[in-house]
């Protein structure tokens, strides 16, 4: 009787936790965007826009070409305080996975878009500082409903 009652325990376990496994969400975890805020400095709006078009964009095409991201836009916006920026650059990535490695294929796709070396990047980074300021980055996640 003792081995009954625990072979029943033991089917009621396994079929309450097929059960729970079995059971779908009501929406699947989608694309991760990266929203940048960018503050530009006074009178350097156009200068600072001419780099976009003429670096940025392609790198990111070359980037939207390997595969590293899905789509990428840049805002133009109205701050209501001084503080806040006047860009946003938005970056969508096919999921959390994306980022393990990012760095290193996104680099190898900027120096063959640009021809610059790691070190000649990182002195124009510095360069466009005198453009703009970086305020920070916010990453949200869409949600995909069923």
């Amino acid at each position: 009787m003792k081995r009954v009652l625990v072979m029943l325990a033991a089917l009621l376990a396994f079929a309450v936790a097929t059960a729970g496994a079995q059971e779908k969400r009501s929406y699947e975890e989608g694309p991760v965007t990266i929203v940048t805020s960018v503050k530009i400095v006074d009178g350097q709006y156009d200068n600072y826009l001419a780099y976009l078009a003429k670096t940025y964009k392609p790198v990111m095409e070359a980037q939207k070409e390997a595969g590293l991201i899905l789509r990428y836009a840049v805002y133009d916006r109205y701050p209501r305080a001084k503080d806040e920026g006047d860009l946003y650059l938005v970056v969508t990535y096919p999921n959390m996975a994306a980022f393990d490695g990012l760095r290193d294929k996104a680099e190898a796709v900027a120096s063959k878009v640009t021809g610059m070396s790691r070190e000649k990047a990182t002195v124009a980074a510095v360069d466009r500082n005198k453009m703009r300021t970086i305020l920070g980055d916010e990453m949200i996640r869409e949600v995909l409903l069923k």
